[in-house]
C-alpha cells in the first residue's frame, strides 16, 4: 500500500484510478429512497475505500487512519463527486466528530473511530434541543455525578444520523443552567444503551434522517467524555471548525455533482445556461471560501469567526441549486416520477439555513466579530 500522507498529488491520481475500476460502478449515481437503505449502501463504499487505504486518509495511525490531513478528505469528496459516487453523510460526520474526539479523547478514537473509517458504524452529533437550537449554552440536557461516572437525563432533537447511528456524540450540561457554556461537557453514548430511546423525524420530503433521542438516567462512565468535564464548549468550538470547513467542502463536491446532472436532463436553451451558469458561480464562491479555512485546519491554525461565510454561502448555494431545478424541470419537477430525488433534495434545501446556526445568526457574528459593526 503506497504512502500517500505527504503525497497528496499522488493520492489524487490514485484515487481516480481506483474510483474508475468496475467494482466502484455498483455507487455511480446511487440513490436510494430509504434513509436506513441508502446508510448501508454507503458504509459498503466506505468499506471498500477503507480496505483500499484511500478512506484512512486524514486522520491519524494510532485511531484507525493513514496520517495526512483534512486535505485528503478534501481530495476524496472532490474525486467521489467527480466520479459520480456520494461523498455521504457518513462522511460529513466523520470529519466533524472525529477531529474533536481525536483530540480531546485519543482513547476513544483509538477504540471506537476504525469502525466509523471503515463503515461498520457510525455515530449521530447529539446537540440541538427544543430549546436549544442555535443557542446552544441554553442546554439542558443534563449529566449528573453517579456512582460509576454520570447519570444523563433529558432529549434531543435533529440529531443527525441519529435514526441509523451506533452512538451519539452529545453536549450536554454538568453544570448549572445559568452556567451557561461554562457547565457543558461532551460525552460520547450507545444507542443500544439501557434508557436510550431513538424516534425518527420524519422530513417533508418523507425522509427520515435526523431523530429525537430521549435519556431517561442513562449511565455514562468517565472513560466516555470527550475532553474534562466542563470543557463542552471548547469541544464544540473545535467541532465548529471542521463543520463549517469540511463538510462545506464535502457539500459543494456533491452540489457540484448535482449541478452536472441537472445540465444533463434539460435541453441547452439560453435560459438553462444562464441559470446554470450563475449556479455554478455561487458553488464557486463557496468552494474559494472553505479552501482558505481548509487550508487553516491543514495548517494546524484556529478557524475563527470568519467561518461563518463559509455556513452562509453554504446554505446559498444549497438553495440556488435546488432552485435551478425546481425551475428549469418545470412541471416535471412536480410530477415526473423521475424527479423524485430532485424533490427530496429541495426539501431539504429548506433547511440549511437553519441547522447548524442560522443565516441570522452567522451574519450577527460576522457583524459583530468580523465588521465591529455597531450595535443597535
Amino acid at each position: 500500500m503506497a504512502d500517500y500522507a505527504n503525497d497528496l498529488a499522488g493520492f489524487r491520481k490514485d484515487l481516480q484510478q481506483f474510483l474508475a475500476e468496475p467494482r466502484m460502478d455498483r455507487w455511480r449515481d446511487l440513490y436510494v429512497e430509504d434513509v436506513p437503505g441508502e446508510m448501508a449502501e454507503t458504509a459498503a463504499m466506505i468499506g471498500e475505500l477503507y480496505d483500499a487505504g484511500f478512506g484512512r486518509y486524514g486522520f491519524p495511525i494510532a485511531a484507525g487512519g493513514l496520517g495526512g490531513d483534512v486535505r485528503h478528505c478534501a481530495v476524496l469528496f472532490d474525486e467521489l463527486g467527480a466520479a459520480g459516487m456520494p461523498a455521504s453523510g457518513q462522511y460529513g460526520l466523520l470529519t466533524t466528530l472525529g477531529a474533536p474526539v481525536v483530540k480531546f479523547a485519543p482513547e476513544l478514537a483509538a477504540k471506537y473511530l476504525p469502525e466509523f473509517l471503515s463503515g461498520k458504524a457510525w455515530w449521530g452529533q447529539g446537540f440541538s434541543e427544543t430549546e436549544a437550537g442555535s443557542d446552544l449554552a441554553a442546554l439542558r440536557c443534563r449529566a449528573t455525578p453517579a456512582e460509576g461516572g454520570y447519570r444523563l437525563s433529558g432529549h434531543k432533537t435533529w440529531t443527525s444520523h441519529g435514526a441509523t447511528a451506533t452512538r451519539l456524540v452529545c453536549l450536554v450540561r454538568t453544570g448549572t443552567q445559568e452556567s451557561r457554556h461554562r457547565g457543558l461537557t461532551m460525552v460520547m453514548v450507545d444507542v443500544d444503551a439501557p434508557g436510550v430511546e431513538v424516534r425518527p423525524i420524519e422530513l417533508a420530503s418523507g425522509r427520515a434522517e435526523l431523530a429525537e433521542c430521549f435519556f431517561d438516567d442513562v449511565l455514562v462512565t468517565p472513560d466516555r467524555l470527550v475532553g474534562e468535564e466542563g470543557q463542552g464548549w471548547a469541544v464544540a468550538m473545535f467541532l465548529l471548525q471542521y463543520e463549517r470547513a469540511v463538510y462545506a467542502w464535502q457539500r459543494a463536491s456533491t452540489l457540484m455533482q448535482r449541478l452536472r446532472s441537472l445540465a444533463t436532463e434539460v435541453a441547452p436553451t439560453e435560459q438553462a445556461e444562464r441559470l446554470i451558469g450563475s449556479v455554478y458561480l455561487d458553488l464557486i464562491a463557496l468552494r474559494a471560501r472553505s479552501l482558505e479555512t481548509v487550508r487553516l485546519l491543514a495548517a494546524g491554525e484556529s478557524v475563527g469567526p470568519e467561518a461563518s461565510s463559509d455556513k452562509l454561502l453554504l446554505g446559498a448555494a444549497e438553495q440556488s441549486v435546488m432552485a435551478a431545478a425546481r425551475t428549469l424541470l418545470g412541471p416535471a419537477f412536480v410530477l415526473g416520477d423521475a424527479a423524485s430525488r430532485w424533490r427530496e433534495e429541495w426539501w431539504f434545501s429548506r433547511t440549511t439555513t437553519i441547522y447548524g446556526g442560522s443565516a441570522e445568526v452567522q451574519r450577527g457574528i460576522l457583524a459583530d466579530r468580523v465588521l465591529n459593526l455597531p450595535k443597535g
